[in-house]
């Protein structure tokens, strides 16, 4: 056998060796792609594409540990949702939760934390610094009470409470506490059109269930109800 032959066998070998290897290795990295895929999937909700609740504060706790007191922490609770279910059908609904969670998303933008929490109720924990908390939220405010439009044309008024909590105002960084503080404010304006922020006393405000009354003393934002 020639020189040229050999070369050209052992290349040969070579390359269905590689071949070989490759295949399985290539296999792997499609079913870790998919499993990749799969996980993220269970990371958020199916619906609006937000954060799933063990997700979002995960990142919300990390949030709130590297930005500290400029962190401001709201929740959001749909006004009169189960009327747009009851009048306008299910599907109505699903796309009045669709396009909330566009509009959170587009107002926290891509650092945030931003999650639904359940039904109706959303979160967002981001980088918000006490000169710009007021205008950024009666921005969301407006931007919460936009009419949505249907696929089909029909348009849905919408309207949303908001409560929020900082570190600052409550003298905490726990999620928890804050949370608490922030729905404690978000009852406080309940149909009101405007976004409250709570202060050092919510924390002592006891609920039942997560809901209480409202209580007077809160700096509010937002339109006139």
């Amino acid at each position: 056998m020639s020189s040229l032959l050999r070369v050209q066998g052992r290349i040969g070998q070579r390359t269905l060796l590689l071949t070989t290897v490759a295949v399985p290795l290539t296999g792997w990295a499609v079913h870790a792609a998919a499993l990749h895929k799969q996980l993220a999937a269970t990371r958020r909700d199916p619906l609006t594409g937000l954060l799933r609740r063990d997700s979002y504060t995960a990142r919300a706790r990390r949030l709130l540990a590297r930005h500290g007191d400029d962190t401001t922490v709201a929740l959001i609770d749909q006004d009169h949702f189960k009327a747009v279910n009851d009048t306008m059908g299910h599907p109505a609904g699903d796309a009045v939760l669709a396009a909330t969670a566009a509009r959170l998303t587009a107002w926290a933008g891509p650092r945030a934390a931003v999650g639904r929490l359940g039904g109706d109720e959303f979160a967002v924990v981001l980088e918000l610094p006490a000169d710009r908390r007021q205008e950024r939220l009666a921005q969301l405010v407006r931007m919460l009470h936009t009419p949505v439009v249907l696929d089909d044309g029909r348009t849905v008024d919408v309207a949303a409470s908001i409560g929020a909590a900082t570190p600052a105002a409550i003298g905490s960084r726990d999620l928890t506490v804050l949370q608490r503080a922030a729905d404690a404010a978000l009852y406080d304006g309940k149909h009101s059109g405007r976004a409250v922020l709570a202060p050092a006393a919510h924390i002592a405000v006891p609920s039942v269930n997560g809901r209480r009354a409202g209580r007077p003393g809160t700096a509010a934002w937002g339109r006139a109800a």
